[in-house]
C-alpha cells in the first residue's frame, strides 16, 4: 500500500533508517537498496525519494561514496541531524 508523504516526512524517514543501520561515515549503505526500500511505500515510485535524497546531500546531511551509488550520514552533523529527526 503506497501513501503520500510530504518531502520533510520522506526526509526524516530516510535520515532515520540510515541511522538505525548505523551508516555513519565509511559504513554506508547502497542507493539502490534505499531507494527500493522506500518506493514500495511511497507513491510515485521513487522519483520523490530521489528527489529528497538529492536535497538532504545538497544541505550536506548525506554523504555519497562509490561514485554515487552508495549513501551514508555525514558525522560531521551528527548532532544537527538527530535534531531534525526528533523534531520531524
Amino acid at each position: 500500500m503506497s501513501i503520500d508523504l510530504s518531502d520533510e516526512e520522506i526526509k526524516v524517514i530516510i535520515l532515520g533508517k540510515l541511522k538505525n543501520r548505523v551508516c555513519w561515515g565509511a559504513k554506508y549503505m547502497p542507493l539502490n537498496t534505499l531507494v527500493r526500500w522506500l518506493s514500495k511505500r511511497i507513491k510515485r515510485n521513487g522519483k520523490k525519494v530521489q528527489r529528497a535524497i538529492r536535497q538532504l546531500f545538497n544541505d550536506g546531511f548525506i554523504l555519497l561514496h562509490k561514485k554515487g551509488e552508495t549513501v551514508s550520514l555525514n558525522p560531521a552533523r551528527a548532532k544537527e541531524i538527530r535534531n531534525f529527526i526528533e523534531n520531524r
